[in-house]
């Protein structure tokens, strides 16, 4: 079994790929519009041609899926928040700087029991993050 996140941007797909393209150097395995389907939208989803219907892009080894969805506008992202551990605490504060650029801190980077640089945000589309650098301490 395979459980993986699919994020609806409501029509700052690309846009939102590009970002995490710079901030966490993600890679797009594949981009399908809208227009590129082989099959016509259903009746009454009218989604501009160049919109994202689906992506897949990889942070590190991760697979994150991702569309337009209904081209709304308004991506709502509740109830869940994206994990990233990275090796230590210079890497943890460049990706949290990165992601927080535009964005809403709700937890500054700070030593925890559990790491020694733990922080969470809101990127500028509002999927919430957890950066946290990988504990050096033996675990018991």
């Amino acid at each position: 079994m395979l459980v993986q996140s699919y994020l609806f941007f409501d029509g700052r797909c690309e846009e939102a790929i590009e970002f995490y393209k710079k901030a966490l150097g993600a890679k797009v395995d594949m981009m399908m519009r809208y227009k590129d389907s082989p099959e016509p939208q259903p009746a009454g989803h009218n989604v501009p041609g160049e919109k994202v219907m689906h992506a897949s892009f990889r942070i590190g080894d991760t697979q994150v899926m991702a569309s337009d969805g209904h081209n709304t506008g308004k991506p709502n992202f509740q109830g869940f928040s994206l994990s990233i551990t990275v090796p230590d605490e210079a890497k943890a504060k460049h990706c949290f700087n990165a992601l927080a650029e535009g964005g809403k801190v709700q937890m500054p980077l700070t030593k925890t029991f559990y790491s020694p640089s733990f922080g969470m945000l809101a990127d500028r589309f509002g999927v919430a993050w957890m950066v946290m650098a990988e504990s050096k301490e033996p675990r018991a």
